[in-house]
């Protein structure tokens, strides 16, 4: 059965467009609260947000959506998208909602689904919900609409949760850090985690006013990040996204460390511990060919996943890895969390780099990357890589790279867009080949 609603990360897109639409939303309430409305005990959804104008509208299409099939709701207010699935365990809730677009701009929003294990919802649950989102809902008899509240402590209960993730004998006294909130739904816990450890708190990206989420700052915008690094003297810094799923570090000289590097260095302190499991990382196709050989010299695997995520843990999950991720950012530590978590994974960085003697632009340069170009064009409702001429470029780009580099053409799973990616040893032919094939694409389109 094909996706109609549903993408790689639940339901994405252009406010007030469809599928975006607050009507839509009210019927994935619907459709997901009959869903989940198993046995006989009293049901309990929690919905948590990030800072986006349009999370207000969203939320209470859901709320709507949710009592209107008999579900008990609980409103988090801002929280971060691994806070919704930590919460959802802890409260014994059915189903956990996060409304949020992720790295998107503040015009999109999205919806993500947790099952009653925390863990995103698995494709054979999204393709029941689809269903009954074209199907007229199953409305509850009067008595038994549910009820929603508020609760004032779920920030304050995923801030103990991070902490805990740190280790007991550490501290980051005398650290200098910068945290980059993005504007978005981290912009109080994440400088709350750091401070209450002991650090010295820069925080940048912590004024959200509805329009501002991921514009010019976070992961996806890195060089505030950097630069505020370089000003404050800074150890080193940390950029979330704008659901704190995603984490990119800066060196104390400003420079940008992405999540293959990270995946390398809480992969290889785990495995030199004992605790690495499934002696492998799960990394998608996107992660660099720097990062396979250095795992590889150290005895662990890479295993690879297409892009997204949800592949991630599935794989993670079918080999009983605790590792992986994505070179975006997208770090899952499943020891500690059941999906990505920005604030923790930085932890562990953070951990490693108190518990060493080495500056974190030592700490983090374990492998040399080989050269690689990401190119994104963007497209409408045509699909430009079915064009002959496309396909052509494709061909004689595969053909130049031969067996020095890789060429991956796809289509995001979040946005319209196509994403050009080339590796290779001889980086200007790499950027030509990303060149030659985007140009291509263009010109079709």
């Amino acid at each position: 059965m094909s996706r109609k609603y549903f993408g790689t990360d639940g339901i994405r897109g252009r406010t007030n467009k469809s599928p975006m639409t607050a009507e839509i939303a009210m019927k994935v309430g619907q459709a997901a609260g009959a869903h989940f409305l198993r046995g006989g005990h009293k049901h309990r959804v929690v919905i948590g947000k990030d800072t986006r104008l349009s999370g207000y509208m969203m939320e209470s299409a859901l709320v709507a959506g949710f009592t209107s099939v008999g579900m008990d709701v609980v409103m988090t207010g801002p929280m971060p998208t691994p806070g919704i699935g930590m919460l959802v365990t802890s409260m014994r809730a059915d189903l956990g909602v996060m409304i949020s677009a992720s790295h998107n701009p503040y015009v999109d929003n999205g919806i993500k689904l947790f099952g009653p294990d925390g863990f995103k919802l698995s494709d054979e649950d999204e393709l029941a919900i689809e269903k009954l989102l074209d199907t007229p809902p199953q409305l509850a008899d009067s008595e038994h609409i549910g009820r929603a509240r508020r609760v004032d402590d779920a920030r304050g209960r995923y801030i103990h949760h991070a902490k805990m993730t740190f280790p007991g004998d550490l501290s980051l006294d005398g650290l200098k850090i910068v945290v980059d909130c993005a504007h978005g739904a981290a912009y109080d816990v994440a400088p709350s985690v750091l401070w209450e450890l002991g650090a010295d708190v820069v925080a940048i990206g912590v004024q959200p006013n509805g329009t501002n989420v991921n514009d010019g700052c976070g992961s996806t915008a890195p060089q505030l990040m950097c630069d505020t690094v370089v000003a404050e003297g800074a150890d080193i810094g940390i950029a979330l996204d704008g659901d704190a799923d995603r984490l990119i570090v800066a060196d104390e000289k400003g420079r940008v460390i992405d999540g293959d590097q990270l995946m390398a260095l809480i992969g290889s302190t785990l495995a030199e511990r004992g605790e690495l499991k499934g002696g492998a990382v799960v990394a998608t196709v996107m992660s660099n060919l720097g990062l396979e050989k250095f795992l590889g010299g150290k005895g662990i695997d890479l295993k690879r996943t297409k892009v997204g995520d949800r592949y991630v843990l599935e794989a993670m999950r079918e080999s009983g890895c605790n590792v992986g991720g994505e070179q975006s950012g997208h770090l899952i530590l499943t020891d500690h969390a059941t999906t990505g978590d920005g604030i923790v994974a930085g932890l562990q960085v953070l951990a490693a780099l108190v518990s060493g003697d080495k500056p974190a632009s030592e700490l983090l340069d374990l492998f040399d990357a080989y050269p690689q170009q990401l190119k994104n064009v963007r497209y409408g409702e045509t699909d430009p890589l079915e064009h002959p001429r496309v396909q052509g470029a494709i061909a004689a780009a595969e053909a130049k790279l031969a067996d020095t580099g890789r060429l991956l053409i796809r289509k995001s799973g979040t946005e319209p867009l196509i994403r050009v990616m080339a590796e290779g040893l001889d980086d200007s032919q790499v950027g030509k080949v990303v060149d030659e094939i985007v140009e291509v694409i263009e010109d079709v389109l």
